[in-house]
């Protein structure tokens, strides 16, 4: 599983890049808008809401356009979309499992780019279902390394529902049912542990082991997909090692 710790801190890396490139910002800000939208303006009193604003602020997202966001969602300032989530399924370079989160206010577009990404970067779009029973729900909490231990987090999330915490290099991933997710990140907050972010993700059953020509293409892919509009998030059954990943992020 090592090289799973490595891509998880290149994901995380790259995050920290996309932010300063503004993509990630209006990803978050969507996020935003439709949590409000979904379960009300206050923070306090929906768990979607207040995660998707945590996020963002992590993410050096400003507080004029969080609050903004959600004036939008819950109604109180005009100019809000109607986003959907659409859940697309793909196979990219030797045979990855791909799931592709769109939330998008025009459907045939999302639809569009997705499949232009796929086609340009040796992936294929796949027949919903075909690829979706690889991943099972779960809640994932990533928490700064520096200041903690495997030890301090076990010990505050062990009880709250956390399945598997993964030392991932710079940050800590923790694991749980989806249903649990709200759970492990109140128990951090109330240990007095800081944390990244705090949501449900898609993760695989099985993987991939990848080298460093397929770990080269899955990252164009990957790259490409996210550089589209209306994707939130991409997932991927892709595994390779350290050195693998290392290689191909640096060609």
């Amino acid at each position: 599983m090592s090289g799973h710790s490595k891509w998880a801190t290149t994901k995380h890396k790259k995050a920290v890049i996309d932010a300063k490139r503004g993509k990630l910002f209006a990803k978050l800000i969507k996020n935003i808008e439709v949590a409000a939208r979904t379960g009300g303006g206050d923070p306090a009193g929906n768990p979607t809401l207040f995660d998707a604003i945590q996020k963002a602020k992590k993410s050096s997202v400003p507080n004029d356009n969080i609050d903004r966001a959600v004036k939008r969602g819950s109604g109180d300032e005009a100019g809000g979309a109607q986003y959907e989530t659409i859940m697309y399924e793909g196979y990219g370079p030797n045979g990855v499992a791909m799931l592709i989160e769109c939330l998008t206010d025009n459907r045939n577009r999302a639809a569009m780019e997705v499949r232009t990404a796929l086609t340009r970067n040796n992936g294929t779009l796949a027949d919903p279902g075909s690829v979706a029973y690889l991943f099972s729900r779960k809640g994932q909490v990533i928490v700064p390394a520096e200041g903690t231990t495997e030890d301090a987090l076990m010990e505050a999330t062990l009880e709250a529902g956390a399945e598997e915490i993964e030392d991932a290099g710079e940050v800590f991933e923790i694991t749980s049912e989806a249903t649990d997710v709200v759970g492990v990140r109140t128990a951090l907050q109330e240990a007095g542990i800081d944390y990244d972010s705090a949501e449900a993700v898609w993760t695989p059953s099985m993987k991939v082991e990848l080298d460093v020509e397929g770990a080269k293409k899955m990252l164009r892919l990957i790259d490409a997909l996210e550089d589209c509009d209306d994707v939130q998030n991409v997932y991927a059954n892709m595994d390779a090692s350290d050195e693998v990943l290392e290689a191909a992020a640096a060609e």
